[in-house]
């Protein structure tokens, strides 16, 4: 279980003192894991805690907060995704005004070491941080050399084939559908987790009830169906086939996540859930009426279920 601290300031002694991978590591894929590792390695050699030191909200909300949503989890999935890699801590920093207008100086001297007291941080090749983004990967190593921590920087690593292992390689492969290329750079597929919304209750009446999320801050991937697969709050993990879009047929406003859990027959409301985006089907269509649409369905749950096997 990882401990999730959400401030820099206040925090006891034993809050303190661990080697921390510093960055965004929106989506925790296979680049950022090698950087944690970096991290891994310097705890084990200096018998501290290993930590993880990111920012909520993200930057890029409040340099630019008319940008569409872009994220690519919540701050929960990312202490769940980084569980397996030994993280004992997640530090949450909050990303203010305050913290926007620090040097990198300051950032080193008041959050990294008075704050956290780190005895080692790992960083990425590209870690800018500080007012202006000044501060560099080789800034940190001196002012960790004046402030009794040292550091480790991570190469840019691409996997075997060429493939980029980035966020914005992860945004760039959702857009496209291509959801196995997405798997491939997160070591894991894409998932949504929300709470089960009520929505028009359209679907029963053509006996496909659907859990209804709301994409919230959620980067949004292409408009289409999916082949699924839904984690319950009890662990039990369902099949299931989902339209995400604003359904041509009816109009919505704002894109939602419609999950029908296939040979599942159970309230959620209120529950939340965490889908993972298996296999792009087919992008969304208009249907002359709810049988044309009826059939749809139920052509793409049959898809679904040779997919997902």
């Amino acid at each position: 279980m990882v401990e999730m601290i959400r401030d820099w300031r206040g925090l006891s002694e034993a809050q303190k003192g661990a080697a921390v991978a510093v960055g965004a590591f929106d989506g925790v894929h296979r680049g950022h894991q090698a950087v944690i590792a970096s991290a891994r390695e310097a705890a084990q050699r200096l018998g501290v805690p290993l930590g993880v030191v990111s920012f909520d909200p993200h930057p890029r909300r409040l340099f630019q907060p008319d940008a569409a949503p872009f994220r690519l989890m919540t701050p929960d999935q990312m202490a769940r995704a980084m569980a397996p890699l030994g993280v004992d801590r997640l530090y949450l920093i909050p990303f203010d005004r305050e913290m926007a207008a620090m040097t990198d100086e300051a950032f080193a001297r008041q959050v990294l070491h008075e704050g956290l007291g780190i005895a080692h941080a790992a960083v990425g090749f590209d870690f800018t941080y500080g007012r202006g983004r000044t501060g560099s990967p080789e800034g940190l190593r001196r002012h960790g050399h004046e402030l009794d921590f040292s550091v480790s920087v991570t190469n840019r690593i691409d996997d075997a084939s060429g493939l980029k292992l980035s966020s914005s390689a992860v945004r760039e492969a959702l857009k496209a559908g291509d959801m196995a290329r997405a798997a491939a750079i997160l070591g894991r597929p894409f998932a949504i987790e929300g709470e089960v919304i009520h929505g028009d209750k359209r679907g029963r009446t053509i006996g496909v009830p659907t859990a209804n999320v709301a994409m919230g801050e959620y980067m949004r991937p292409a408009y289409g169906v999916y082949a699924t697969r839904t984690r319950l709050p009890d662990g039990r993990v369902v099949k299931g086939v989902a339209n995400l879009g604003v359904r041509p047929m009816f109009e919505i406003e704002e894109p939602l996540l419609e999950v029908w859990l296939l040979d599942f027959d159970e309230s959620l409301y209120g529950l939340t859930l965490e889908t993972e985006l298996v296999a792009f089907l087919r992008g969304e269509m208009k249907f002359d009426g709810l049988d044309a649409l009826k059939v749809q369905i139920e052509a793409d749950a049959a898809a679904a279920r040779a997919v997902l096997g």
